[in-house]
C-alpha cells in the first residue's frame, strides 16, 4: 500500500513531462517524414538539385523568421497555448499539399508557399514545447541534464524511426501519402499537450511595443558571452550542415539509387545519437561539459570523409551512426546551459533568439547547397564541408568562453 501511495503522486507529478516527450516524438517524426519526402520529390519530379536547394530554403527560411519573432509571442500567449496552436496550424498547411496535389494539382510554387507556411507556423510551436522542459521537470523531480538528454533523445528517435519510414512509404505509396501522415502527427502532438500539459500563465501586457520584447532576447544573448560564443559556433556549423543536408539526397540517388538509402542514412545518424543519448542521460550532471561538446563537434564530423570512397551502403550506415554517436552530448549539454541561464519570463525570448541564431545561416547554406551540387558536382561539396567543419570544430578547442560552461 505504500509503494502504491508513493508511486501515484509520482506519476501524476510526471505525466505533463511524458506527455510533452510524446508529443514532441509525434510530431519531429512527422517532422521527419516531410524531410525525406519534399526533398526527394522535387529532385524526383524536376531533376534540378538548385530547385531541391529552393524548396529546402523555403523550408528553412521561416523556421528563422518565426524563431526571432516568434518567441516573444510564444511568452505573450504562454507556452501550451503557443504549442498546440503551432501543431494545429502546420497540420492545415501540410496536409494542403497532398490535397491540393490529388484534386487541382500542385504547381512548384504552389508547393514552396506551403512548405514556407508549413515551417513559419511549426517553429514557434518548437520553441514552446521546449520553453516548457525546465518548469516540467523540475516538477517531476528530473535534473535538467536528463531532461535534456531525453529531449534530444526523443529528436534522434523520431529521426531513427521517420527517415526510413519516409524512404519505406516514399517507394510504395508516394510522397503524397507521407505529407498526410506527416499533417495527422501534428494534429495528435496538439491533442496530447492540450490534454495532459498544465496552462502556462502569459506574459502580462505591459505596453512594451512588440519590436522591443523580441529584441529583450538578442540583448540577454549579448550580455551573455558564453551564450553568444555557442549560438555562433553553431550557427556556423548548421551553415556547413545545410550543405551537407542538401548534397546527401543527390549522393543517396546517385551512389545507391534508391529513397530507401536515403531514409537509412538519416535514420542511422539519428540511431546513433539516441544510444549516444542514452549514455548521456545515465551520466547527466558527471558528464563533463565542454569536453563533451567540444570533442563531440570533431568526432562528429570524421565520417563524412567515408562518404568520398563512396563504400557500401552497409559501411556508409555504419559511419553515419559513428557520427551520432559522437554528437550525442551536444544538444543536452546546451540545453542545459541555457536552462541554467535564462530565466523563467524570458525563455521564449530567448530560446526564439538561440534558435534563430543558431538557424539564420542554414537558409544560405541549402540554397548556396543546391547551387554548388550542380557547379561542382557531390563529391566536391562533400569534401569541402569535410574540411571546413574539421577546422571549424578543432577552432573550439581555444575558444576561451566556453571554459564557462561547467
Amino acid at each position: 500500500m505504500i509503494a502504491l501511495s508513493v508511486t501515484a503522486p509520482t506519476t501524476r507529478r510526471r505525466l505533463p513531462l511524458l506527455a510533452l516527450f510524446a508529443a514532441n516524438t509525434v510530431s519531429l517524426t512527422g517532422n521527419a517524414l516531410m524531410f525525406v519526402s519534399v526533398p526527394w520529390f522535387v529532385l524526383a519530379t524536376t531533376g534540378s538539385a538548385a530547385r531541391m536547394g529552393l524548396a529546402s530554403f523555403c523550408a528553412a527560411l521561416p523556421a528563422v523568421i518565426a524563431a526571432f519573432f516568434g518567441g516573444a509571442l510564444v511568452d505573450r500567449l504562454g507556452y501550451r497555448r503557443m504549442s498546440v496552436a503551432g501543431d494545429l496550424a502546420s497540420c492545415l498547411a501540410v496536409a494542403a499539399i497532398p490535397l491540393l496535389s490529388f484534386t487541382v494539382g500542385l504547381a512548384f510554387w504552389q508547393l514552396l508557399v506551403l512548405v514556407f507556411v508549413a515551417a513559419l507556423c511549426d517553429a514557434p510551436g518548437i520553441t514552446a514545447r521546449r520553453a516548457l522542459v525546465p518548469d516540467l521537470a523540475r516538477a517531476a523531480g528530473m535534473p535538467l541534464e536528463r531532461a535534456g538528454a531525453i529531449t534530444q533523445g526523443v529528436r534522434r528517435a523520431a529521426v531513427l524511426a521517420g527517415a526510413p519510414l519516409a524512404g519505406l512509404l516514399i517507394t510504395t505509396t508516394g510522397a503524397e501519402t507521407v505529407l498526410l501522415i506527416d499533417a495527422a502527427t501534428f494534429a495528435v502532438s496538439a491533442a496530447l499537450v492540450a490534454a495532459a500539459v498544465p496552462a502556462t500563465p502569459a506574459a502580462e501586457p505591459d505596453g512594451t511595443p512588440y519590436l522591443t520584447r523580441v529584441m529583450d532576447g538578442l540583448r540577454f544573448i549579448r550580455r551573455s558571452p558564453l551564450l553568444l560564443t555557442l549560438v555562433v559556433a553553431v550557427s556556423f556549423t548548421n551553415f556547413l550542415d545545410a550543405h551537407f543536408m542538401i548534397a546527401l539526397p543527390v549522393y543517396a540517388r546517385e551512389t545507391y539509387g534508391s529513397a530507401t538509402a536515403l531514409g537509412l542514412l538519416l535514420a542511422a545518424n539519428g540511431g546513433g545519437a539516441l544510444a549516444g543519448a542514452v549514455v548521456v542521460g545515465m551520466l547527466g550532471a558527471r558528464l563533463p561539459r565542454r569536453p563533451a561538446f567540444v570533442g563531440g563537434f570533431i568526432v562528429a564530423g570524421l565520417p563524412i570523409w567515408l562518404l568520398l570512397l563512396t563504400p557500401a551502403l552497409p559501411l556508409a550506415v555504419a559511419s553515419r551512426v559513428a557520427g551520432g554517436v559522437a554528437a550525442a552530448p551536444l544538444d543536452p549539454v546546451l540545453d542545459t546551459v541555457f536552462g541554467e541561464r535564462v530565466p523563467d519570463g524570458l525563455r521564449g525570448r530567448v530560446f526564439g533568439a538561440i534558435s534563430g541564431i543558431a538557424m539564420v545561416t542554414m537558409p544560405l547554406g541549402v540554397l548556396s547547397g543546391g547551387l554548388l551540387v550542380e557547379v561542382i558536382g557531390v563529391l566536391p561539396l562533400i569534401a569541402l564541408v569535410a574540411a571546413l567543419f574539421l577546422a571549424a570544430t578543432l577552432a573550439m578547442v581555444w575558444l576561451p568562453r566556453l571554459r564557462e560552461m561547467g
